[in-house]
Order: structure tokens, then C-alpha cells, then sequence
């Protein structure tokens, strides 16, 4: 690794992954918890222990995808649909305690930072990026720059009038309640009972239940359906999908995804569309802070 390192640190809804990153994307030693759910005061306590370990690699600034809200003109976290957290001074907290710039971003911005820089998405001026895991992140790269307003797509509505979303979100029908890892996990509780998961549903249908093949279409179709408005609005070169749920469950969301899209675009896109698969895997939440964080050391936020 070279010496002009960050801390670049993942906040998801069931973990948080921290590691040194380089300018290029490498990543150096990296350290993994469970995301504390009982509030604010556990999980400032956490990220700080998190960071503190990692110093010690030379890290010059930090960078923080979390997935929440950011005010733009102050900088505070505003909330979150999966965590019990609200009205968060993440950059302001780390910078007083470790004297370093501090950028934070929204999760789904990061990832699609780190696959435009560096993943699937380089090369290209327009890029939509999509994070399927616990809930359904995503961000936008327009004209060669990252889109920094709220860029939830996981809320776009899919299902008129459909199933409540998850966590802290009052909407109904949103992409995030029926394709996100949690809606493949309660297709595999009806399924298979309590205690079936989203991988389980995924390794079924590789295996050839029919069943959990067909739920694993459903998801696809939704996701696709999105992917198609998204292509009408934005007109990327390339969707990247990714997220713990969206790779494991690839080649199963693929065609389903492609057919919905395709259905939903309008001529030319329908048939130049370009819908793939996230390079940088589970990394990409964080290689996105990483990225985050050297635009603060540098100025740039």
C-alpha cells in the first residue's frame, strides 16, 4: 500500500466495515462490526473505536458513507430509514476528535463515487448506480460529476399503492420494499418458514426451485421497472447494480432486470441500455469513503 492513505468507513444497516484506502481504490487492513441499533450514542462510540484502530496505518483524513440524508448547506446527517439515528454532525465530531478532514456522504453516492472512479462505471460521463442490501441505495453521476443531492432512488415508487416500505420510511411501493435483501428474505420466510434468509432464497433458486426462482424474477422485474424510469430521466451509459443482495443474486435479477427496463425505455435507450454487474463488490461502499475522504484532504468538500 502507499503511504497517502485514508480511513474509509461503510455504514450499513447490519455492519460497518472500516479499512485503509488508497488513492486508487486499494484497500489496505480492514476491520468489520455489527451496526449498533441502540442509537446515536453506541454508534458514535463504535465509529471512534473503529477509526482509533486504524490510525495507526497513517491515515491523513476519513471519509464516511452512511446511509442517510445530507444537508448540503451544513453538512449534518439528517436521518436515517434503517438505523435509529437523526440530525448526526458526523464530519464535525471526527474532525474534533482526530484532527484530521472529515467528508461524509450518503452510502448510496459513495458506492457509485467509488464505481464510477474506479469500478464498472469508469470511463463513462453519465452513470446510475444501485446498492441492493439491506434496503436499496443509489447515486448519480451526471456530466462527469457526482450528483450530491438526495439521490434515493431505492424510493422511487414501483407498486402503486403497494406493501409499506421498511424501517423509518411512511411510503408504500417503493423499490426498497420489494427488491432489497429484506424482501428477498420475507420471500423466503413464506416460503420456508422463520429463520429462511436471503441467501437461502438466492441458493434455492440457483439449485432449481422453481418457487424461489420465481420470487428472485419478481425482485428483478421490480428492479428493472426503476431501472427503466431511471433510463428516461437520466439517460445514463451504464446502470451498475451491486450491494451484498444485488451480486449475490445476479444472475438470477439480470434478465428479469434487462426485460423491465427494456419494457419501460423509451427508443433508442431500450435498445442501448447497459445494465451490469458492480466491479468492486462488497468493497465498493468503502472504497467510495476512501474516495470521500481524499476529496476532504484535498480540499474539495
Amino acid at each position: 500500500m502507499p503511504p497517502d492513505l485514508v480511513i474509509g468507513v461503510d455504514v450499513g444497516g447490519t455492519k460497518i466495515l472500516a479499512g485503509a484506502v488508497a488513492r486508487d481504490g486499494r484497500i489496505g487492513r480492514t476491520i468489520e462490526v455489527p451496526t449498533p441499533a441502540s442509537g446515536e450514542a453506541q454508534f458514535l462510540a463504535e465509529l471512534e473505536s473503529l477509526v482509533a484502530q486504524l490510525f495507526v496505518e497513517g491515515g491523513r483524513a476519513i471519509g464516511v458513507g452512511v446511509p442517510m440524508n445530507i444537508d448540503r448547506r451544513t453538512g449534518i446527517a439528517l436521518g436515517a430509514v434503517n438505523l435509529p439515528l437523526t440530525n448526526l454532525d458526523l464530519a464535525g465530531h471526527l474532525r474534533d476528535r482526530f484532527g484530521v478532514p472529515v467528508g461524509v456522504e450518503n452510502d448510496g453516492n459513495a458506492i457509485a463515487l467509488a464505481e464510477w472512479r474506479v469500478g464498472a462505471g469508469r470511463g463513462a460521463s453519465d452513470v446510475v448506480a444501485l446498492a441492493l442490501g439491506t434496503g436499496v441505495g443509489g447515486g448519480i453521476v451526471l456530466d462527469g460529476r457526482l450528483y450530491r443531492g438526495w439521490a434515493e432512488l431505492g424510493h422511487v415508487v414501483v407498486d402503486a399503492d403497494g406493501r409499506p416500505c421498511q424501517g423509518h420510511c411512511h411510503g408504500r411501493g417503493h423499490l426498497e420494499a420489494v427488491a432489497s435483501g429484506e424482501a428477498a428474505e420475507r420471500a423466503a420466510i413464506e416460503l420456508w418458514g422463520e429463520g429462511a434468509d436471503a441467501p437461502r432464497l438466492v441458493e434455492e433458486a440457483l439449485a432449481g426451485h422453481a418457487a424461489a426462482a420465481a420470487a428472485l424474477e419478481r425482485i428483478g422485474h421490480y428492479l428493472g421497472l426503476a431501472i427503466g424510469s431511471f433510463v428516461n430521466i437520466l439517460a445514463p451509459e451504464v446502470v451498475v447494480v451491486g450491494g451484498g443482495f444485488g451480486i449475490a443474486a445476479w444472475e438470477l435479477l439480470r434478465e428479469p432486470a434487462l426485460a423491465g427496463a427494456r419494457r419501460e425505455a423509451l427508443t433508442p435507450a431500450d435498445h442501448e441500455l447497459r445494465v451490469v454487474q458492480a466491479e468492486l463488490g462488497d468493497d465498493a461502499g468503502l472504497v467510495g469513503a476512501g474516495l470521500v475522504g481524499f476529496e476532504a484532504l484535498d480540499g474539495e468538500r
